[in-house]
């Protein structure tokens, strides 16, 4: 309400009742002032007791002033609102915070609880959220057949402890309650949010896996091919509805076989599956499509290259690089029989399973293929350089690119699998000064590079389960 309006709520109402009594004080008084002029003007001591009148008067006027300074508005009566009754007293203001208090540390949560669906049970849950000084930032709702998932980021006190927070929520009323630490980035809400990852989508097929987990979360994401590398059919697909299986979707590959989600520790809703079928729906629709954006280096020696995304479109030119390739160059690359190696191309360069990197030529020709791979909730990195254009930096300049397509996409580590003679490989590697993991295993080295720690399972709890999320194995 704004100042005027409430000066306006606060007038007196104009009564006419109140002008015809005023009028008739005023004819009273001119009556008795003309009788008491007359008296005075005739009476032998008229002089005198018109003096005595005036002593009087002031002397009137000095007490009522007197008490009405001494008394305040309190000893006059409220004023009545038109119905005669009084109005009620206006709310007292809140007390002012203290500026000069230090602010109260937080942490941002991300919380999923199941409650009742029934009048007031969310009101039960936001109360004991309140009670523990818990901010709701953002609520999502996804309704059951036999209740209403309730998904929640919530800013609370540093203090307060998941599974305090956790049992709160069960006195009221929720159950299979889960937790996570969330960041600043789930400040986004949930349609800006879509919208975005629709839009990444769409620019390019690769995107589609990226947005899949981070639409669902931390989740296992494999795509099973129709057909295996040696051509014999992989499995039964999924309809074309999908699957959705508690912990498990199945959801049919606009480029042929099944994409399998998986989250052990925190079950899918029907809404989660219309979300995440409706992102595949809109890859199916758009087709296949690669961002055709290409970088010109220059080489130390003066040779010109460009770097460019590729896909199943540059096969037979890969096909062809791996005919000039020496069978040591192939067998680093593929670890297994050399004639093997045409068959990984249709997978390595489909954007499903992917995003790839191709250097060519001034002439066009393909010389070197950089491979960044989504294994299941790992990433893996792969490099071939053929044997004329190693030892020029082509390789560590794939290397760093596809580590840094790895940190955009939310990746908590890369690895690359190799043998423990590739000095190339391992020199690569520890180019990128990040903290490096060795393993070797029967001649295979495993280096993994961290990128960035992302929540640890101690920071994720459920109610049944207090050891947090399990990670599906490979």
């Amino acid at each position: 309400m704004t100042d005027v309006t409430s000066s306006k709520s606060t007038r007196r109402p104009h009564h006419w009742r109140h002008d015809l009594i005023e009028l008739a004080a005023l004819f009273t008084a001119v009556v008795v002032a003309d009788t008491i002029a007359k008296t005075v003007v005739k009476g032998p001591d008229g002089p005198y007791l018109l003096v005595f009148s005036a002593i009087a008067l002031a002397a009137t006027a000095t007490f009522h002033t007197w008490w009405a300074r001494r008394h305040g508005p309190a000893g006059h009566a409220p004023p009545t609102d038109d119905t005669g009754g009084h109005p009620a007293p206006e709310p007292a203001a809140a007390p002012a915070r203290d500026a000069a208090a230090p602010p109260v540390e937080t942490t941002l949560w991300r919380m999923r609880t199941t409650v009742a669906d029934t009048p007031g049970s969310l009101a039960a849950l936001c109360t004991a959220l309140a009670r523990l000084r818990v901010d709701i930032l953002t609520l999502q709702t996804h309704p059951l057949g036999d209740g209403t998932v309730d998904e929640f980021l919530l800013r609370a006190p540093a203090d307060l402890s998941a599974r305090a927070l956790a049992r709160e929520t069960a006195a009221a009323g929720g159950r299979d309650t889960w937790t996570e630490r969330a960041d600043t980035h789930d400040l986004v809400d949930t349609p800006t949010r879509v919208l975005g990852l629709a839009t990444r989508t769409a620019l390019d097929a690769a995107e589609l896996p990226l947005a899949l987990r981070q639409l669902l979360g931390r989740c296992t994401l494999h795509s099973v091919p129709a057909v295996s590398l040696t051509g014999r059919p992989a499995g039964e697909q999924a309809p074309v509805e999908g699957v959705l299986e508690e912990t498990v979707m199945r959801l049919r590959d606009p480029h042929g076989g099944t994409l399998i989600i998986e989250r052990p520790y925190l079950p899918f809703t029907p809404t989660e599956f219309a979300r995440a079928r409706a992102l595949v729906e809109l890859d199916a629709r758009l087709g296949p499509r690669v961002p055709r954006s290409q970088d010109v280096l220059t080489l130390p020696e003066g040779n010109e290259i460009t770097v460019r995304r590729a896909d199943q479109r540059d096969l037979t030119a890969a096909r062809a690089m791996h005919d000039r390739c020496s069978p040591r160059t192939l067998g680093l690359r593929y670890h297994g029989p050399v004639g093997d190696a045409d068959r990984y191309l249709d997978h390595l360069l489909s954007p499903r399973f992917g995003r790839t990197l191709a250097v060519q030529t001034a002439s066009g020709r393909l010389v070197a293929l950089g491979h960044l791979l989504w294994d299941g909730d790992e990433t893996e990195v792969a490099l071939m350089v053929e044997d004329d254009w190693q030892r020029r930096g082509i390789g560590a300049e794939l290397l760093g690119r596809l580590v840094a397509m790895a940190e955009e996409a939310g990746c908590d580590s890369v690895y690359a699998v190799t043998q423990a003679s590739n000095t190339g490989m391992v020199a690569a590697m520890r180019a990128l000064n990040l903290p490096l993991d060795y393993q070797i295993e029967e001649g295979t080295l495993v280096i993994t590079a961290r990128l960035d720690r992302g929540p640890r399972p101690a920071d994720r709890t459920r109610e049944q389960s207090p050891e947090g999320a399990r990670r599906a194995e490979r």
